[in-house]
């Protein structure tokens, strides 16, 4: 098959037209590696193995832009590509071809989201919600946890924040308080406790 018109156009790539009329974005890696230029015969083989690296090579770009945009982990990459359209084959090769590289790290990326939820206040409950919506492995999960700060204080802080001066015996006001840690991933024991410690105070 002859490569009848090999044009560059956005971001480096090459637009290529074989006689056929069947065309492709490569890029330039791969322009490199099989010396693509208008006028180029493939064999059948080169032809498929160009269309296999020029897949892969689309989904590794995507990838670099979906991370640049936030990280994220292995799985949730994985899934994020099916989702844009790449093969599953390209998806798990470019995910391990990210972890080679080490710019992903499933350790590194569960303790980063304990320190985010943790800085906004969010309890241990919730917190290991955050990391089971990222799709993070569950054996990353306790050592991850260990970045959380003393639970004590937070939730004392925070108590005093969502009670704002009200009277401590003001059932109403310690409700709602109380349902607001809940729903930041505070316990009930642990918010039972900090209610006696306030109210000791």
């Amino acid at each position: 098959m002859t490569i009848t018109e090999l044009r560059q156009i956005k971001n480096g790539r090459f637009y290529l037209t074989l006689e056929n009329g069947e065309g492709f974005s490569v890029g330039p890696n791969e322009a490199a590696d099989f010396s693509l230029y208008a006028g180029r015969e493939l064999s059948d083989g080169e032809l498929n193995a160009l269309r296999g690296a020029a897949s892969l090579g689309r989904c590794k770009e995507r990838a670099m832009r979906i991370l640049g945009a936030r990280p994220m982990g292995e799985q949730e990459l994985y899934e994020r590509l099916i989702e844009k359209g790449e093969a599953e084959q390209d998806a798990a090769e470019t995910v391990a071809w990210l972890v080679r590289l080490h710019i992903l790290n499933d350790a590194d990326y569960a303790a980063m989201v304990v320190r985010h939820y943790a800085a906004k206040g969010y309890g241990p409950r919730r917190v290991r919600e955050e990391l089971r919506h990222r799709k993070l492995p569950r054996e990353l999960w306790d050592e991850a946890l260990e970045a959380l700060p003393e639970q004590e204080e937070q939730i004392d802080r925070l108590l005093r924040s969502r009670l704002r001066g009200a009277d401590i015996s003001d059932r109403a006001a310690l409700k709602k308080a109380s349902d607001a840690l809940l729903r930041r991933g505070f316990g009930w024991d642990e918010i039972k406790a900090a209610v006696e410690r306030c109210q000791s105070e």
